[in-house]
């Protein structure tokens, strides 16, 4: 028997970033099978898995979660949200959780709601570590017990199966930490018996809702429509459409191989994918395949605390010091040096020049300076705050004033956009664990369930 077509609701690229209500209300009225979005990433970098902090604000959350729970409860349509609170660790699902309890009681909503905990105990780790089930990724080093023990969370990111369990239970609403991007996307329609590969590929166009589309935003909403073997990609706005070439730019999207993807437990195999013009906006692909690998692996994320950082904005509009701004730089380094009476001190300075190299660096392919005024970020990473302040104080004052040569003018080599000019940044973190573990092809992330009548949970 053909199946129907299950249609799947992304309001938002990330949970927090916004969508019109008209293009959300758009998609509601085509009566959606599931509604679901992706509330993390890795992109804003380690600090916030690290920290146990949420980079996206609590008000918008709340705000897109009340549209999606409320929407969802009204018109009996599962939502499912993974990784909580941008990062996915227990801190993170908390503190999501914690919103939608707000919204439950707030609009007298009654419904259940699995709740999916993915942090992983750095015992497990460890004895994974000793049974040589841990896997670096590509120009990541081999993990050590150090790694582990400096490490503040670590996460798992999990595939749809704890996912599915968790509907197959009945339950509304499904939050989960941290989460294989595609997986909310695609768990209800594979436990409907939907082509895995089929349901995954659409998950990793979904996941970004509208980015996809032309012109792309990642706070507008998309629909997704599996078929028996195919589905549709349409935008929810007015403003924005698929075409052949956004699907596939996004297939692309932070991958390295355009024909495999790989995801917990297996790949999705693009070799046969095709892209089809429906018109109006529309786009079907076909051809997608989900390819199950001999060992089940999931990736596993941890931050650990590597110093502080203070720093400090400046500007210049000097085509003297521009034209031998790397020169100047390292004289600074040199100076700060002699004035610490340490020859290292420099070391724990770095310069970030936008205009010339800043965001590309030593990766930069054209790096003679083409611009008639630079800013300079100051950077100071040291092993304690008091240390950065330091450090980023006198590398300002010294640069400010810094006689280099053919200078004339003998005010500041500096513009500073505010005052004070330094700033505090605080704990800085960087990836200690960026590694796949093998499961042991068993589901190890179960899920409790909170039920919620007229808004009091019980």
């Amino acid at each position: 028997m053909t199946k129907k077509e299950f249609k799947v609701l992304s309001p938002t690229a990330i949970l927090g970033y916004g969508f019109p209500e008209a293009s959300f209300l758009r998609g509601i009225e085509q009566k959606p099978d599931l509604i679901a979005v992706d509330a993390g990433s890795t992109d804003p970098g380690p600090f916030y898995l690290g920290a146990g902090k949420a980079f996206t604000d609590r008000e918008f959350v709340k705000r897109d979660l009340k549209y999606m729970i409320c929407a969802g409860v009204e018109h009996k349509i599962p939502v499912v949200v993974g990784t909580a609170g941008g990062s996915g660790a227990d801190v993170h699902l908390e503190w999501c959780r914690q919103i939608i309890e707000e919204i439950a009681k707030e609009n007298n909503l009654t419904f259940s709601m699995a709740v999916i905990p993915c942090d992983v105990s750095k015992e497990n780790v460890k004895i994974a570590l000793d049974e040589g089930r841990i896997v670096p990724l590509a120009y990541v080093p081999e993990l050590t017990k150090k790694d582990i023990d400096d490490t503040t969370y670590v996460v798992a990111q999990i595939g749809p199966e704890p996912i599915i369990e968790a509907l197959k239970d009945g339950c509304d609403v499904v939050l989960t930490g941290r989460c294989y991007d595609p997986a909310c996307f695609a768990a209800l329609p594979i436990m409907k018996g939907y082509d895995p590969g089929l349901a995954l590929h659409m998950g990793k166009i979904l996941e970004c809702a509208a980015i996809a589309a032309t012109p792309g935003s990642g706070s507008d909403c998309a629909m997704g429509t599996l078929t028996e073997d195919s589905f549709i990609l349409e935008a929810l706005s007015p403003d924005r459409v698929f075409t052949c070439e956004s699907a596939a730019a996004h297939t692309l999207y932070e991958k390295t191989d355009p024909y495999h993807l790989p995801g917990p437990g297996g790949e999705i195999n693009l070799e046969n994918c095709s892209f089809k013009d429906l018109g109006n906006g529309r786009v079907e692909v076909k051809g997608s395949k989900f390819v199950p690998t001999e060992k089940f692996y999931l990736k596993l994320e941890g931050a650990k605390c590597i110093g502080y950082r203070t720093i400090s904005i400046a500007g210049t509009h000097d085509p003297i010091m521009i034209a031998n701004i790397d020169k100047v730089l390292q004289q600074v380094k040199e100076r700060i040096n002699v004035l610490s009476g340490d020859n290292k001190r420099s070391d724990n300075l770095f310069f970030h020049v936008y205009g010339k190299d800043g965001v590309m660096g030593s990766l930069e392919p054209n790096p003679n300076v083409k611009s008639h005024e630079l800013c300079i970020v100051i950077e100071a990473l040291c092993p304690t705050q008091d240390q950065a302040n330091t450090l980023c104080s006198v590398a300002r004052s010294t640069m400010l004033h810094y006689g280099y040569e053919g200078r004339v003018s003998t005010a500041g080599n500096l513009a500073f956009p505010f005052s004070p000019s330094d700033i505090t940044v605080g704990k800085v973190f960087e990836f200690s664990i960026y590694h796949l573990m093998d499961t042991k092809n068993e589901i190890l992330f179960k899920h409790r369930i909170e039920k919620y009548e007229q808004g009091t949970r019980k």
